[in-house]
């Protein structure tokens, strides 16, 4: 069978979208109309802390680092609605982290449903590995990714292991990506690399300069501001020190001056005396 482009999307979703034809072939029957009324998104909470926290951090990291952009969707541990006919397979859970690109991000959505969405599938896929999902993350998942959503990028992360993999399709099937140098992994759906940095997965640059998250930008801002702080007490200090110096070198020529003046006197009356004497 000749494999379909990723522009046409799956069979489902192509004729999701498709109208219904007004003349159905008696021999075949008729492709399922897409479900209406809401979508919520049904997904358990992440395993651990550390799981959640590492994926509010890829999140809000991608939407600082693409805040003036408003044409994508990133999501997380969000239910993804792919088949009007299985709507939601009780083994199956939405991607720990995805990134869809060319939609409009402004819309607030309850779940990711495909057939909503012109038939658009994430570009990026991370999962964050646990002992209880991994095996299939790596299997059932990984086939689903490939063959079904078509991701053209898909990353594993275990949070506690730090052990990290990603993959590339490459003719509807999945090759691993090869690092770099840093073990760092190209996204190129996304212009960013991904590598693990004091335990944790992290986003840089092409370049390799590390992309940072809003409380980093933050705390970074901060202490700039307690820096300049510090600099102006500083000059302050010195201001005053200045100050406190030209006082006392002001008192100290007042006093001289006093002094002379003493001694003027003095002088003066030693010589009248010595006039009054002749």
């Amino acid at each position: 069978m000749t494999a379909r482009s990723r522009s046409e999307g799956p069979w489902y979703a192509h004729d999701m979208t498709a109208p219904a034809d007004p003349h159905p072939d008696p021999w075949f029957p008729e492709v399922p109309k897409p479900p209406l009324g809401e979508w919520w998104s049904d997904e358990p909470a992440m395993e651990t802390y550390r799981h959640m926290m590492q994926q509010l951090a890829l999140i809000m990291t991608l939407r600082w680092y693409w805040r003036d952009r408003t044409d994508y969707f990133v999501g997380g541990n969000l239910t993804v609605y792919f088949s009007p006919t299985h709507q939601k397979s009780i083994d199956f859970r939405g991607p720990d982290f995805f990134v869809v690109q060319g939609v409009d991000g402004t819309r607030d959505r309850k779940s990711w449903v495909v057939w909503e969405e012109g038939g658009r599938y994430p570009d990026v896929i991370v999962e964050l590995l646990s002992d209880t999902t991994k095996s299939k993350d790596r299997g059932e998942k990984k086939q689903i990714y490939a063959q079904v959503f078509r991701t053209p990028e898909y990353f594993l992360f275990d949070p506690y292991s730090f052990a990290f993999e990603g993959f590339r399709l490459e003719g509807g099937e999945y090759e691993r990506i090869t690092p770099d140098a840093q073990g760092r992994l190209a996204c190129d759906q996304l212009g960013i690399l991904f590598g693990v940095q004091d335990g944790e997965l992290r986003m840089f640059e092409r370049a390799g300069a590390l992309i940072t998250k809003p409380e980093e930008q933050v705390e970074a801002a901060l202490d700039r501001a307690e820096q300049e702080t510090r600099r102006a007490e500083q000059e302050h200090q010195r201001a005053d020190a200045a100050a406190q110096e030209v006082e006392r070198e002001r008192r100290r020529a007042e006093d001289a001056e006093a002094e002379l003046e003493k001694l003027r006197e003095e002088l003066r009356k030693i010589r009248d005396g010595y006039d009054s004497s002749k």
